[in-house]
């Protein structure tokens, strides 16, 4: 079964509700193997706040108790650790970029490594599981959470591809790609971002939880970590702007697609959009991912109107200077904040943050383990909010 996408509010919280009560154990058992019945389908909708993530915890715990439920909430807080992560370290987005485009500049002189990477974007290495996988993400914009850690490991170690290509390859088909999960879970595979832990794809492992659909021969034996600069000084995490006075123009992204709990703070005067998804690579994004992005926008449209689309920087620079204020939400370190930085007024630009952002991101100092001591006092906090689950 391969999972369909419908990009509507209303398509997410029904494909979130039909979720729901194989979000306790079930999924626990159930969530590592390579099966859409095993998992919720609600990233797409996740990464681009159709649906929210207080929206998920509210309604998984409604109808779970936090311990038969945790391995969801987890997952749910592995997504805004990422983030968290990055904001406090925005430079690494940055090395990833400029590693991309020296891979980028070696495709051009090397003919060994562009015929391998293009054998690997084609799914036509003879690999079985990673061609499959690969052909699954350029037709659908999806993979299992396992099967991307899979697809990761055999690309590094096992084609001895750049890993920044192979992270470019999943942020341009995956509908919930996103700078923060996608860039650093592919450096904690090469062994970057945990130094010296590294994620090797085991033939047996593959076979287990594709239940026999694939036992790949061939694979690396070894994956030895990835050499690259230390992690950068950590900075303080945003902790948003107060809502602007005056008359007010709003601007919203692909990144935050349920703008009503910036709405109802301040004096609006015309709510705008600007999409960046094309900019997430200097390559194609795929058609599934920019008319996934695009519909979803035309959806916000019926729930919002009117809705100003603007097209490029230049549009949203010109569009600002009718307002004393310019408020959006936060954008997260990725390709459209690096666009927008320059666009706007900087003096008269307030980035505001959610509530679930502002009490996890300052969390997300070290690894995940350390991070996830603190989900139960941040689900507590989130029942303290006067403006819970916006």
């Amino acid at each position: 079964m391969v999972m369909e996408f419908i990009p509507t509010r209303e398509a997410g919280l029904a494909r979130l509700n039909a979720f729901l009560p194989r979000a306790g154990r079930a999924y626990a058992a159930g969530r590592n193997y390579d099966e859409p019945d095993n998992v919720s389908g609600v990233s797409p909708y996740l990464r681009h706040r159709i649906v929210t993530e207080p929206e998920l915890l509210k309604a998984v715990l409604a109808r779970h108790s936090p311990e038969a439920a945790e391995k969801f909430i987890q997952e749910v807080y592995w997504r805004t650790y990422w983030k968290g992560w990055l904001e406090m370290r925005p430079p690494v987005w940055a090395q990833y970029r400029a590693g991309l485009q020296a891979a980028l500049n070696r495709v051009q002189t090397e003919a060994g490594l562009r015929r391998g990477w293009e054998a690997a974007c084609a799914g036509e290495t003879g690999i079985d599981a990673f061609d499959h996988w690969a052909r699954q993400l350029a037709e659908t914009g999806y993979l299992h959470n396992h099967a991307r850690m899979w697809f990761a490991s055999i690309w590094v170690f096992t084609l001895h591809l750049p890993w920044e290509l192979g992270a470019d390859f999943f942020l341009r088909h995956l509908l919930d790609g996103d700078p923060a999960s996608n860039t650093l879970g592919w450096r904690w595979v090469a062994g970057l971002q945990t130094p010296g832990k590294t994620y090797l794809a085991r033939p047996d492992n593959i076979a287990k939880y594709t239940r026999g659909r694939f036992r790949p021969e061939g694979l690396a034996h070894a994956a030895p970590p990835l050499n690259g600069p230390p992690h950068p000084p950590r900075m303080d995490p945003p902790t948003g702007a107060a809502p602007p006075r005056g008359r007010v123009g709003v601007l919203l992204t692909e990144d935050d697609l349920s703008p009503d709990w910036l709405l109802s703070r301040v004096d609006v005067v015309e709510v705008a959009v600007f999409d960046g998804t094309a900019l997430r690579s200097p390559l194609h994004v795929s058609g599934n991912v920019q008319s996934f992005v695009a519909s979803a926008l035309d959806d916000l449209d019926t729930r919002i109107r009117p809705l100003r689309r603007l097209a490029t920087t230049g549009d949203v620079t010109h569009w600002a200077e009718g307002f004393e204020a310019i408020a959006l939400p936060h954008p997260p370190v990725g390709a459209t904040a690096d666009a927008l930085r320059p666009a706007l007024p900087r003096a008269r630009t307030h980035r505001m943050l959610r509530d679930h952002d502002r009490m996890a991101w300052p969390h997300a100092t070290a690894g995940f383990f350390k991070f996830k001591k603190n989900i139960p006092e941040l689900l507590k906090a989130h029942d303290r909010q006067a403006d819970l689950f916006e």
